[in-house]
């Protein structure tokens, strides 16, 4: 079969872990997202002057243009993409292919990185770090989220960080399941020791030692609580300097350029949605439609369930995504969900993690010709999902490059939200957040006898610790204004 000239190729992939402790030593986040870049187009053995399309998200530096440094770095003409937290990883895979596609892109680098370790390393030796030269920089394309992705009410509670939103969604499976709160608690420690022994075998992750199941599941002064029933070692952990690379082009470009054959590998799907809603709306608190509906097309287009496919990299910021993931996409509970070793223990870098782990992916997929490589991405708060898939062999029906927005919206049930509530209901979902070591707040959302949803919040320590002791899904409680009392 022949492979049509426009058909999009990967043909570079570049992985780069910093870990130096000396105060101010080692590559910035310009030089970590320049580190990955310049790996990558090494790997794929083109020059970096015919690179012209560079798109990189930003991390928690809030670089303007981190790919604009790149390009000069290359010394490429190139245009430049710059991504908040919010916009999906997978959409600038997916815009780079498109563009690809049409004949705009000829070259194209995707990246990110985060040097978050380097910080805190300077930062607790009272080291001054220099600025990252980026200062007026404006990159051609400026990628933000649009649309609700934390309600109002969840806002003003406080219910903002990543850890408390999962959380509660973590304690919705378990009800859902029936599971006691033991038999939950040792299936999110099993599952996330099980990551964690891949991670071990991964000379890139930045947390490898071992942890055993009794070792996450145990709140300790190394594993404090952070939402229940979370605690550190549950968490995404990214405090790292860790940065990644891909290089794409059009197979008449590879071909052009003589990029060897045995480095090609093609990108059979770029799926996502984009459709926005908040924790607090959703129907169904425990489940996923929009990353099911991805599973489906996947499985339509390449003929090759998810669940089928060789090598599976789902993303893993807390347990709670990994589990929820693999319902919706048909994955055995029972089989490891990564090749990296997961967010916790391979290492999170924000807005970055999904590169980070294609490589991996991609190393696998060029070791076995023919296999698939699937790599899962999530946006938010179980808000955006992701999908791509990979292999040696070109996709018959070539790439699928969709947002399935709309589909996802016709399949996700909304609840109304009452943000000014006053009245009676029963907890849909809970978390405890504790106060220095202590567990200290109750955090809610509460099904209305009014049929409308509330979130609400109390503050009182022996409430708190009861609610860990004994499930308050169902509990009958009252809502006012924000106040919830039990």
């Amino acid at each position: 079969m022949g492979i049509e000239p426009r058909t999009p190729v990967l043909v570079g992939i570049g992985a780069i872990e910093q870990r130096l402790d000396e105060p101010g030593g080692g590559f910035d986040d310009v030089g970590m997202v320049i580190a990955a870049a310049q790996a990558a187009v090494a790997d794929s053995g083109i020059a970096g002057t015919s690179v012209d399309w560079v798109a990189s998200t930003r991390g928690l530096a809030m670089l303007p243009d981190p790919a604009r440094g790149v390009a000069q770095a290359l010394g490429a003409t190139a245009r430049t993409v710059a991504a908040t937290a919010g916009i999906p990883q997978q959409t600038l895979i997916n815009m780079a292919l498109a563009g690809i596609r049409s004949g705009e892109i000829e070259v194209a680098i995707v990246c990110g990185g985060e040097a978050k370790r380097r910080a805190d390393i300077a930062r607790r030796a009272g080291v001054e770090l220099p600025p990252h030269g980026q200062d007026g920089l404006v990159p051609d394309d400026d990628l933000t989220p649009q649309g609700e992705i934390i309600a109002r009410p969840e806002i003003e509670i406080g219910a903002v960080a990543p850890v408390q939103q999962y959380a509660l969604i973590e304690n919705a499976r378990r009800a859902a399941h029936g599971w006691s709160v033991d038999e939950h608690l040792d299936d999110i420690a099993g599952l996330w020791s099980s990551m964690n022994e891949v991670a071990g075998h991964n000379p890139r992750a930045a947390f490898g030692a071992p942890m055993s199941a009794a070792d996450i599941r145990t709140t300790s002064a190394s594993n404090r609580l952070l939402a229940w029933p979370y605690n550190k070692w549950h968490n995404s952990q990214w405090s790292v300097d860790q940065s990644a690379a891909m290089v794409l082009c059009s197979a008449a470009s590879a071909d052009a350029l003589g990029v060897a054959r045995d480095q090609w590998v093609f990108p059979h799907v770029g799926l996502e949605s984009s459709l926005s809603l908040s924790l607090s709306r959703r129907a169904e608190l425990d489940h996923w439609p929009a990353m099911r509906l991805l599973g489906e097309a996947t499985a339509s287009h390449v003929g090759v369930a998810v669940a089928d496919m060789d090598h599976i990299e789902v993303y893993s910021c807390f347990p709670a995504a990994v589990r929820v993931q693999q319902a919706e996409l048909g994955l055995d509970p029972a089989r490891v969900p990564t090749v990296s070793g997961g967010m916790a223990f391979a290492g999170g870098p924000f807005n970055n993690f999904v590169y980070q782990a294609t490589v991996p992916v991609i190393e696998r997929v060029r070791a076995e010709p023919g296999s698939f490589g699937a790599v899962t991405v999530v946006s938010g708060l179980l808000t955006k999902p992701g999908l791509a898939v990979w292999s040696t062999e070109p996709p018959a029906e070539g790439v699928l490059i969709d947002d399935l927005v709309d589909h996802a919206r016709s399949a996700t049930a909304e609840v109304p939200l009452d943000e000014s509530p006053s009245g009676r209901g029963r907890v849909a979902t809970y978390t405890v957040v504790p106060l220095g070591d202590v567990p200290a707040r109750v955090v809610a959302i509460v099904d209305l006898d009014s049929g409308e949803r509330a979130v609400a919040a109390l503050d009182d320590a022996d409430v708190a610790a009861d609610a860990i002791a004994t499930d308050l899904i169902g509990a009958e409680v009252g809502v006012e204004g924000l106040a919830l009392s039990v």
